[in-house]
């Protein structure tokens, strides 16, 4: 009997399972036959998203070092205190040190006639009537006094350039020079500072000069102290882009001013509206590192053609050599800095985002504070109210440490690589503190 019975009964469950698939069936034809119609407008959305994303960081990564420059340029022109630190320590530099002495000892000579004093040293013996030989071998004097005199003043002009005085001098010059190079680019002149039409960048020595006379004066020069006023310069930088940058003085204000910012919206808006957001930051920072090495290597470029223009037409390449590197080392130092903060974005995005690598460290991470905190809570040691606190706002507490430390780094008079790493670094040990501290197994899952 019940072997009879059972093939009815199967008969009835292998109809209800038919009737159920084909339900199921119509089901799913319903959901894919709606399926493509809505899946290609987000898949069309979401490539519309990352092309715009792609175009929107690679236009903060091409304007990156443009806005570096322009700030460097901007601060450099504007800003007093940065130019005085940026030309200061040349005068430390032995190098540009003896092109200065030089440039000093040939003004001074310019203004020593040595002949004409030897041919009133003549007048004077025939007017007591000394032997014409005697006087006129006076005249074959000349060019020893003059080799003499020369060496005189040249050793006079290198203890100017050795002592405390230059420093103060060269300070105080390149100081008050500034206020007249900014009316230089502005196309109103200046005594101390000036552009000539070759785009010679010349600071005035006048100062110097009468160091240097009140030197010879008292080492026993004493006509040193009846020469004329003596305009000596020295010439700081010498290119052609430094006529254009006076004319265009103005724009590169501008530029120097809102140009890194607009290169920061851009990156920012290209993460934002990215599908994948912390992938996209691994990528902006990345591009940001890349454009600053791309800067390095056009700044080295420069640098070569720079030096190859002026060969032949500087009395010292050596010294135009070290003002080059002095003058933009501000610049090396921006875009190292620049680039380092790159990385760490990269670095701390990836860490953040939600690669297996990434949240196996993390896990890791957690893990081991886990550990860590049960071991000190299984000897008393407690964090207590704070700790439940901290483990029910611990994504808040996080996020005010990395605004803390962006905003530090935003308010830094002169960021550099050091302090980049030093507040990446303590950022990432109040997180690791904040992790340690919070105790979600007493206070429920974290927010």
């Amino acid at each position: 009997m019940n072997d009879a019975a059972e093939p009815p009964d199967a008969a009835a469950r292998l109809a209800a399972l038919e009737r159920e698939n084909a339900e199921l069936r119509e089901r799913l034809a319903g959901t894919t036959g709606a399926g493509p119609a809505t899946a290609a407008p987000t898949q069309e959305h979401h490539r519309a998203r990352s092309a715009t994303a792609v175009v929107l960081i690679l236009l903060g990564a091409l304007l990156a070092p443009v806005g570096v420059v322009a700030a460097w340029a901007e601060r450099t022109l504007t800003d007093t205190d940065r130019y005085v630190a940026t030309v200061a320590p040349l005068a430390q530099d032995p190098v540009v040190q003896q092109a200065v002495a030089g440039r000093l000892t040939t003004a001074v000579m310019d203004k020593i006639d040595v002949g004409a004093i030897l041919t009133d040293v003549q007048q004077g013996l025939d007017a007591r009537g000394v032997a014409p030989r005697a006087a006129r071998a006076i005249t074959a004097l000349e060019g020893p006094l003059t080799s003499g005199v020369e060496s005189f003043v040249r050793n006079a002009a290198d203890r100017v350039v050795e002592s405390d005085q230059f420093e103060s001098a060269w300070d105080q010059a390149n100081r008050v020079g500034h206020e007249q190079l900014v009316q230089v680019m502005q196309g109103n002149g200046g005594d101390v500072a000036q552009i000539s039409q070759n785009g010679a960048l010349t600071i005035q020595l006048g100062g110097l000069v009468d160091i240097l006379k009140q030197r010879l004066v008292d080492r026993g020069l004493t006509i040193a102290g009846n020469l004329p006023s003596i305009n000596a310069s020295f010439t700081v930088m010498q290119s052609s882009q430094l006529v254009q940058i006076q004319n265009r003085y103005a724009q590169i204000v501008a530029l120097g001013t809102w140009l890194p910012w607009i290169v920061l919206v851009l990156l920012a808006a290209g993460v934002v509206v990215a599908v994948h957001h912390t992938r996209t930051l691994v990528v902006a920072g990345l591009a940001l590192a890349a454009a600053m090495v791309v800067l390095g290597i056009g700044l080295a470029i420069a640098r070569g053609l720079y030096l190859d223009a002026l060969n032949g037409k500087v009395l010292r390449l050596d010294a135009a050599e070290v003002v080059f590197d002095q003058l933009v080392s501000f610049l090396r130092v921006t875009l190292r800095t620049v680039g380092v903060l790159g990385l760490v974005v990269a670095l701390a995005a990836y860490l953040g985002g939600s690669s297996a690598s990434a949240r196996g460290l993390r896990s890791g991470i957690g893990t081991g504070m886990g550990r860590v905190r049960d071991w000190a809570e299984g000897r008393g040691v407690s964090t207590g109210p704070v700790g439940l606190w901290l483990a029910r706002y611990r994504n808040v507490a996080r996020i005010a440490v990395i605004a803390l430390a962006a905003l530090v780094l935003l308010l830094a008079g002169s960021p550099t690589p050091a302090l980049v790493v030093g507040i990446a670094a303590g950022a990432v040990v109040l997180i690791l503190l904040i992790e340690l501290v919070a105790r979600p197994g007493a206070a429920g899952p974290a927010p």
